[in-house]
């Protein structure tokens, strides 16, 4: 798995590795706006929550691998190309429990645990995540659309959008200080 993860992380041709990832369709694309939340009317319509412990197990240059685990239940491999602002390839495979919690003796830097509520508002679900430990006291919510969402129909508890800003990516989060939103 190693030898897999460090030729991942060293490919130079970005498009060659999309273009042959694309063939063999395991490629996805992710497509999200990030903000700070500023309010607290979102926690009284929380549909479901899910509680994450995640890790870097590299992280250079655009390019990062991590694994995170569900509800102590459940371990995904996440392999995420590109820093295009809201827009990043992204691939996912179920690895099993045991060998994800054996690999967390390679994480780089912290690991972030965090709980995430799923919020919907006027038909889009906004992933609310509530950080712990070193990151307590950052909120982020998340949307996934490809589409550009005006302010008015933002809802009300949504702050600052930090969208491209790479101190509020997760590997930024669990590879430098927290951001000042967090201290």
């Amino acid at each position: 798995m190693h030898s897999l993860i460090n030729r991942l992380i060293k490919v130079k041709n970005d498009v060659a590795l999309r273009a042959a990832l694309r063939f063999t369709g395991f490629m996805a694309k992710e497509i999200e706006r990030k903000f700070l939340v500023t309010g607290p009317e979102w926690r009284s319509l929380v549909e479901a929550e899910i509680r994450i412990r995640q890790f870097y197990l590299a992280s250079n240059h655009g390019r990062s691998v991590r694994l995170r685990i569900s509800d102590g239940k459940a371990a995904t491999l996440t392999l995420k190309f590109g820093s295009r602002g809201r827009e990043r390839d992204e691939f996912e495979y179920a690895v099993p429990l045991a060998e994800a919690e054996e690999m967390q003796d390679f994480a780089i830097g912290r690991v972030i645990e965090k709980t995430r509520h799923h919020v919907s508002h006027r038909g889009r679900l906004y992933e609310v995540d509530v950080f712990g430990g070193d990151l307590s006291g950052l909120i982020i919510a998340e949307l996934e659309t490809p589409e550009d969402v005006p302010a008015a129909e933002l809802p009300a508890w949504i702050g600052q959008e930090v969208t491209g800003d790479p101190r509020y990516y997760n590997a930024s989060l669990a590879l430098s200080d927290a951001p000042e939103a967090a201290a």
